[in-house]
């Protein structure tokens, strides 16, 4: 009987291996493991084996079954893929559309300005972190010293969202929030950057946009001070505008640094370039985030993705950016 086993299991083996469809495979498991099946009649037979010869029948009988059942899902995940793949190729369609002499799709100029200030920011070291668009007044503005009626809420002019208590939800006015997600989730050393669009209640013209985008950078770490402020300003102005760029600090005021400053382009020309502002974070800021500010200390600094943009390529009008206007488009 063991003679019998192992007979079957082989032949079985071998029958499976070769099933062509999943019908046929489904036909080889019916006969080989189903009620009727030769291993299942030599089932029948073992009580009437004596009790040693009964369990190692039965250990051969088990061991059989097993492996033609393993064989049988072996071969139906390999034909199962294999029937897939055949569907999916023959079901593909070709959507690309290729004419002689027809310039293909591009980046948005937006998109060319982000993903260049990425690539310079990750050779300087940073990370890249992103968040929602929708935020808390909490991270948008409380964590980030802006306490209940400030005035500095007003310059943001701020969209709110109606969704839990007024006022408590909002569509971000900076990408600061994504600093604060970060100091809250994370312990330092922390060098990221935080690209992304923002929103205002600004009305659209020449330098404005309602909706627009921007790229905040945060530095915590242990003895950090102005001077790693000034040199990653003046590094980030060399490696993406060109040797002969530089840059200035002139003092300023933001709720969430101390001290503060807004920085310049200096073109080779001699002639400026206000990009964005920056600063040291307020200890207050880290105290929210739960960072002790006797141990940590660190920068911060942010401008318009937009702005750039079109300084860089020479656009006179930032409402050509959202116009979709492919005589515009083509050009860059």
């Amino acid at each position: 009987m063991l003679d019998q086993i192992a007979r079957i299991a082989d032949a079985g083996a071998a029958e499976v291996a070769a099933a062509a469809t999943l019908d046929e495979l489904r036909a080889f498991e019916t006969r080989l493991l189903g009620k009727k099946s030769e291993l299942n009649d030599l089932k029948a037979k073992l009580g009437g084996l004596q009790p040693d010869e009964r369990r190692t029948v039965g250990l051969a009988f088990n061991d059989a079954r097993a492996r033609l059942e393993g064989a049988v899902e072996s071969r139906r995940a390999a034909l199962a893929t294999a029937h897939r793949a055949a569907r999916l190729d023959a079901e593909r369609l070709d959507l690309t559309e290729v004419v002689a002499g027809r310039r293909l799709g591009h980046l948005h100029l937006v998109t060319q300005a982000l993903e260049r200030l990425e690539d310079v920011f990750v050779g300087l070291g940073f990370t890249v972190a992103e968040g929602p668009e929708v935020e808390t007044d909490w991270r948008n503005f409380g964590a980030l010293n802006f306490p209940p009626g400030h005035p500095a809420r007003d310059m943001y002019d701020t969209l709110y969202v109606d969704y839990g208590e007024p006022g408590a939800t909002l569509l971000r006015t900076h990408t600061s929030p994504v600093q604060v997600r970060v100091m809250t989730s994370q312990p330092p050393p922390i060098y990221s950057v935080m690209p992304g669009r923002v929103f205002r209640q600004d009305t659209a013209d020449a330098t404005h946009l309602p909706v627009f985008h921007q790229i905040e950078g945060l530095v915590i770490d242990r003895d950090i001070t102005f001077a790693h402020l000034a040199g990653t300003i003046d590094a980030f102005t060399k490696a993406f505008f060109g040797g002969g760029f530089a840059s200035r600090l002139r003092p300023s005021y933001f709720p969430f640094t101390e001290p503060s400053a807004e920085f310049d382009i200096i073109r080779p020309d001699g002639t400026f370039l206000e990009l964005g502002g920056c600063g040291m974070v307020h200890p207050n800021v880290l105290a929210n985030c739960g960072l002790d500010p006797e141990e940590w200390q660190g920068f911060a600094f942010g401008f318009g993705i937009d702005r750039l943009a079109i300084t860089r390529f020479g656009v006179d009008d930032m409402r050509d950016l959202i116009t979709n206007d492919v005589r515009f488009l083509r050009q860059f």
